[in-house]
């Protein structure tokens, strides 16, 4: 069960009612009892006083002349229908004829609830819509075309907004053609076919007629043409000039394109009416047509993790379920129930593949229909829900989704998706598909937020510039991420070493040097961030200490979680992560091209710092990365046995050649002093690095 959403109705108006019975008391009155059947659950009047529901009479009727006031309201909200007993009077000649021609069958008007609750009190609510609109070019708010706003006053009156709107001088009056008419439309109402513009046709502007009302006369004014799509209209009676009142068809509807230009008017007055009150009724939220940046209470709310993380506790259990939500304003998101959740549970079949292209297709579609997002993207696309909002999604999006989540409809009223969990079968490891929707959705500038339980932060995801991968990063981090010069830490899962309080001295030297030097990557005020493999030992070292000194703390984790096929340690997520990203082992190597540092550093490590080893170098030969000096953290003697017969290998053989220069690239240092001293030799253009500079025959510069 979904609640506030039904792209079918709205929930303060009920369909169209046909008449069950009629019975003629005058030959100006008669009696109908209005059967309303497929009443929407969330129709509103539910839960309403009697007295704030209405009947709403056609206006097609209301314009002959013929006026229906509900006098007695049975809703039955388990079958979803209401009966009206309502009351027609005729108003003039051809009304007291039209009469006549309602018969059992006949569809004559509908339900309104005035859900004071839902009225507009602030007129900024509706004077920030002048000048927009929607997907089609349709005004939201408007009198007399698109830029007509200047001739629509909002005014506050007894605590709500109330617009009047100015009359056309003249009046509309009936041609005898509408004589011939009157049975054609008695029987387009029994087959629920709309004759409001085949009624204009029968209607004259007399511009020289005053615009007064005499009794058991209708009077027809009209307005310039009045635009509202986000919004009810209704007509404010006891706002009229004396002796005026409005027919029942006093509602105005936001699904149509130009509504409000024809007024219907009873009473009795000499004095000549000037203007027709309106007060508005908001749409449910997801109707509103409201922007993002104009939902100030929504923004704050996911300003706030504590909000967000509520917002989650409220989707339905077991964790095991699909569930999404839409929301789109401040106060749906702080009331949250288990009923605006959708739940699915999709099953996965296997795919046949390219043989059997047709039934792929199928189950590709199907898979994607059974997602819990789809029913909002798709009324998204569809233009039923027309409000920009966020999308909270337990796990995040499948990769399937990406076609709707991508298209034009979508991305424009899609502001943020929030999850979760990355994956349902992998817990917090994304897949390469999964980093690939990132990235599109990322250059679609569709923001993305993980929810994470284990930081308790909610992180969002960003890309350097140039850069064609992302990291998930805590809210205030993610303009020192962008700028950030990136260090990186590499080595050992199972020891830590004896590096910390060099490393320490190392990088809190690196930070007051900001001060001292001027390069583009390292000056006043440029950030630092670290990145390591966010494993323990070494890595725990290098995100501990990162921390402690204030600089961002990332890591690039890798699924590493023990199985009968794999003889590797377990490396849990240290604790002093404070941005990440997540692998699974089988993109192991393109894990480790997303490092990307400006820095790296290698401490005491075995195969997966040799590893790193390698690739780092063949960054530098190839040119993908700039020839930066990389530290070696440890005695000189352990990096000749690593290092050394490999390098003395290729420069015997004569396969590096040209590339011997990789070695002044390596600075081998015990103190942070020595590394510190590198740094500053670089940045101020005196270390001797690069394809110029000297060749070291231990692969490596001993300081």
């Amino acid at each position: 069960m979904l609640r506030n959403f039904d792209p079918e109705q709205y929930d303060l108006a009920t369909g169209d009612g046909v008449i069950t019975s009629i019975e003629m008391l005058s030959d100006r009155r008669a009696e109908a009892i209005v059967m309303i059947e497929g009443v929407s659950p969330l129709f509103v009047g539910y839960e309403l006083e009697c007295e704030l529901v209405f009947f709403n009479i056609k206006s097609t009727l209301a314009q002959l002349g013929v006026n229906g006031t509900g006098r007695e309201y049975e809703l039955d909200r388990k079958n979803s229908c209401a009966q009206v007993r309502v009351e027609l009077e005729a108003y003039g000649d051809i009304a007291m004829e039209m009469l006549k021609h309602l018969h059992v069958g006949a569809y004559i008007g509908k339900l309104f609830a005035a859900d004071p609750r839902r009225r507009v009190r602030d007129p900024f609510y509706l004077s920030r819509m002048f000048g927009r609109c929607d997907r089609l070019g349709r005004p939201l708010l408007s009198l007399g075309g698109m830029h007509g706003s200047s001739d629509l006053i909002l005014d506050k009156v007894d605590g709500r907004t109330v617009a009047y709107l100015s009359l056309q001088h003249g009046r509309l009056l009936y041609a005898p053609t509408v004589h011939g008419f009157l049975p054609t439309l008695g029987k387009a109402l029994v087959a629920k076919k709309s004759m409001r513009e085949v009624v204009g046709l029968h209607q004259e502007w007399h511009s020289h007629v005053p615009h007064n009302v005499e009794k058991d006369q209708i009077l027809l004014v009209r307005t310039l043409p009045l635009h509202i799509r986000t919004v009810f209209g209704r007509v404010v009676n006891e706002l009229l000039s004396e002796g005026y009142k409005h027919t029942s068809a006093s509602i105005l509807q936001p699904d149509t394109t130009a509504s409000g230009d024809v007024y219907e008017l009873y009473g009795e007055s000499k004095r000549e009416l000037m203007d027709i009150p309106l007060e508005f009724y908001t749409l449910e939220p997801y109707r509103e047509y409201v922007f993002f940046e104009d939902r100030d209470q929504l923004q704050t709310c996911l300003e706030d993790s504590k909000a967000i993380f509520s917002a989650f506790d409220t989707a339905p259990k077991p964790l095991d379920d699909r569930v999404s939500a839409f929301v789109v304003k401040g106060e749906q998101m702080l009331d949250l129930t288990e009923d605006d959740w959708i739940v699915r549970q999709p099953r996965r079949h296997e795919f046949p593949g390219l043989a059997q292209s047709d039934r792929q297709a199928k189950l590709v579609e199907k898979y994607i229909e059974q997602q819990p997002s789809f029913p909002f993207l798709k009324n998204i696309d569809d233009n039923a829900i027309t409000s920009q909002g966020i999308l909270l999604n337990r796990y995040f999006p499948s990769p399937m989704m990406k076609r709707m989540l991508l298209s034009n409809h979508v991305r424009r009223g899609l502001k943020g998706i929030y999850f979760q969990y990355p994956s349902h079968s992998y817990e917090s490891y994304f897949s390469a598909e999964d980093r690939t929707l990132l990235n599109d959705l990322h250059k679609f500038a569709i923001p993305i937020y993980w929810a994470d339980s284990v930081s308790g932060q909610i992180l969002e995801y960003v890309q350097k510039p140039d850069c064609d991968f992302g990291i998930f990063v805590p809210l205030y981090q993610r303009e020192t991420f962008i700028r950030s010069t990136v260090f990186g830490i590499y080595g050992s899962n199972l020891i830590e070493g004896e590096f910390e309080d060099e490393l320490r001295c190392l990088l809190q030297g690196i930070l007051d040097m900001r001060k001292d030097v001027n390069h583009p990557l390292l000056y006043d005020e440029i950030p630092l961030s670290l990145v390591t493999g966010g494993g323990p030992g070494a890595m725990e070292v290098g995100n501990r200490v990162a921390k402690e000194l204030g600089i961002l703390s990332c890591a690039n984790v890798v699924d590493f979680r023990q199985s009968d096929e794999l003889v590797v340690n377990e490396q849990k997520m240290n604790p002093y992560i404070e941005a990440k990203m997540t692998y699974r082992l089988d993109k192991l190597v393109e894990r480790q091209s997303e490092f990307n540092l400006d820095f790296p550093i290698f401490l005491k490590g075995g195969i997966g710092t040799d590893f790193e080893f390698c690739l780092e170098e063949v960054r530098r030969k190839v040119g993908a990365t700039p020839p930066n000096p990389i530290l070696l953290m440890g005695s000189a003697d352990y990096w000749r046995q690593k290092i050394t017969p490999r390098f003395q290998c290729n420069l015997q053989g004569g396969t590096i050649r040209g590339s011997e220069w990789l070695s002044n690239c390596f600075y081998c240092i015990q103190t942070a002093e020595q590394g510190l001293q590198v740094y500053r030799d670089f940045f101020e253009g005196t270390l001797p690095i690069g394809k110029d500079g000297p060749v070291h025959e231990d692969g490596f510069v001993v300081l």
